[in-house]
């Protein structure tokens, strides 16, 4: 299975929107089976929580079913998944730090850097922002360009 997990700040916002949006493309292309899908906050502010109302409002208005709760990313998840996709440069370098560079950086990306239609490289934060909708584009688009390059290095 290809381990597939992305990463915000606090994970009640972007990342796990970015977790249902890549999880219903990847369930549209029929490939489930080949998925593990998660997602993880660098902080751990809101362990256990339902994600923010904003995404859960967003999910919503596009069809996208989403149960999951916030949980901390831990250095274990660099062995459990192959893609660590960031949602900003600040989480880019916590990961990068927590992997402490070497085989695990291999396995970190912002999700963006697999967008086609944006020259944006972070996701901004709709906790501040109040942009929800902004935010799922630019998720939307950097899932998609994201699945493209799993299968084409995949062969799926």
């Amino acid at each position: 299975m290809i381990g597939v997990i992305f990463v915000c700040l606090g994970n009640i916002c972007r990342s796990p929107m970015a977790e249902a949006v890549f999880a219903d493309l990847v369930e549209k292309a029929g490939l489930r089976q080949h998925f593990r899908i998660d997602s993880a906050g660098t902080a751990g502010y809101h362990v256990g929580e339902a994600p923010h109302p904003g995404t859960r409002r967003i999910l919503r208005q596009h069809n996208i079913a989403y149960q999951g709760r916030a949980r901390q990313f831990h250095r274990h998840d660099f062995d459990r998944f192959d893609y660590i996709i960031a949602l900003d440069d600040a989480n880019l370098s916590d990961l990068e730090w927590m992997g402490g560079g070497g085989k695990h950086r291999r396995k970190i990306h912002r999700l963006l850097d697999f967008a086609r239609h944006t020259d944006r490289r972070d996701v901004p934060d709709p906790y501040y922002t109040g942009d929800f909708e902004g935010v799922y584009r630019l998720v939307l688009d950097g899932c998609r360009g994201l699945l493209e390059h799993i299968r084409a290095e995949h062969n799926l």
